[in-house]
């Protein structure tokens, strides 16, 4: 079992919290997680099956009727749980009653916020971050926003990076030791969260085109989202192709990530950016293979940024502080791939490159956002394929990507 950054949290919120959520994709190993937290002190049930399923579904209140502490596995397949949960726990309000897991995001469901709220905690998991894969403990993030440059004992470059691109993070795909057998394990999870997932969050009239639709966000991933171009090759106007890609995000398969909006920067884009969440299954998505990442190099790009933000996505969930995360876009076209704000307000800049050479021109979207936030502005990194650390100026770096993970 791998130790999972996001333990302490749970652990913590058990003692201070009536109901903790554990909500992220499927696989990403939230049951063994919580049944690790829960240190067979808590009745475990899981609405994957079907008996159980039924029982909630019949009687929410006479299922939780009962319960003194519970697990309680994809408890989104059954909303109407929540509700009697809330009765229960308002009744008797002993912390760490009741430790949840889902693989849809529970907030956007129909009154789930206001059914539980002032009395849950949610936790994100997400595939294994290459920290977790690596066993060693998240600095990057600390280290940035303190303005310092990130340590690095090794690094990955050239086709070790492309390696573990492709490998993603889900800790099933990554026993398979071959990439075409990682990629028979996406395919098949793909039409799994399809078939079983999609009703269970949404009310779908066209089902049969969610499977391309999520082809076609594949090929999007990484850029400004066109919801008219997504959508006109399936026959899907851009108000059913909004839906049906909030139905995948709910789902912790794609993010949208907002543009950075501030009053000292003008005439910004105000479209937000679509990526993926584990670079393993968008890989597999488009078809990638190593092979053609090494012949067709600007394939590699969209799917590098994809990774860096995934990767600092998983190191912000298992941070004490709280991160927004962004990008930014002029009218000019100057760009920064990731913007990143903490509860004190320090930004850090991160731009991606898939070559191993960095010139000036690259930090031209992070001096923009520096010179708009002077007082604010902590650091600004290019992550780029190479094993050195190169200084352009004050508080601009080219650094490694594998400082991510050391």
């Amino acid at each position: 079992m791998y130790s999972r950054f996001v333990e302490r949290r749970i652990r913590t919120a058990l003692t201070d919290t009536r109901v903790v959520v554990l909500v992220g994709p499927r696989q990403a190993g939230k049951t063994t997680l919580a049944q690790w937290c829960a240190d067979n002190r808590m009745n475990y049930f899981t609405l994957d099956n079907a008996t159980t399923l039924e029982a909630a579904q019949e009687d929410p209140s006479g299922f939780v009727r009962g319960l003194d502490r519970a697990v309680i596995d994809e408890v989104q397949r059954a909303p109407a749980l929540l509700l009697a949960i809330k009765e229960s726990v308002d009744a008797d309000t002993r912390p760490g009653r009741f430790l949840l897991t889902g693989s849809a995001n529970l907030m956007t469901l129909p009154r789930v916020a206001d059914s539980l709220a002032g009395r849950m905690e949610v936790i994100d998991l997400l595939p294994l971050s290459q920290c977790e894969i690596h066993g060693r403990a998240p600095t990057f993030l600390n280290s940035a926003f303190r303005g310092e440059i990130p340590s690095i004992e090794q690094t990955a470059v050239a086709e070790q990076l492309i390696d573990i691109v492709l490998a993603g993070g889900y800790p099933e795909a990554l026993t398979r030791k071959s990439s075409r057998r990682r990629s028979d394990w996406y395919q098949n999870y793909i039409n799994a969260i399809i078939q079983r997932d999609v009703q269970d969050v949404a009310d779908i009239n066209k089902a049969q085109q969610m499977p391309q639709l999520l082809q076609a966000l594949a090929h999007h991933s990484g850029r400004l989202i066109n919801y008219s171009a997504i959508g006109s090759a399936l026959d899907m106007n851009h108000i059913t192709t909004r839906k049906y890609t909030g139905v995948f995000e709910q789902l912790f398969l794609v993010r949208r990530v907002k543009p950075w909006f501030n009053n000292t920067l003008k005439r910004l884009t105000k479209t937000p950016k679509l990526h993926f969440l584990d670079t393993g299954l968008l890989a597999s998505l488009q078809n990638l293979s190593k092979k053609k990442l090494l012949e067709q190099r600007t394939l590699f790009g969209p799917l590098l940024e994809t990774f860096v933000l995934t990767e600092l996505l998983k190191l912000s969930s298992s941070s004490d502080q709280h991160i927004e995360f962004s990008h930014m876009r002029d009218k000019q076209q100057n760009e920064v791939d990731i913007v990143m704000q903490n509860q004190d307000e320090s930004i850090v800049g991160i731009e991606v490159k898939s070559a191993a050479t960095v010139t000036r021109t690259d930090f031209t979207g992070l001096r923009k956002l520096a010179e708009g936030h002077k007082k604010q502005f902590a650091l600004g990194l290019v992550l780029y394929d190479h094993n050195q650390i190169v200084p352009f100026s004050n508080n601009l770096y080219a650094v490694p990507i594998s400082a991510l993970w050391h």
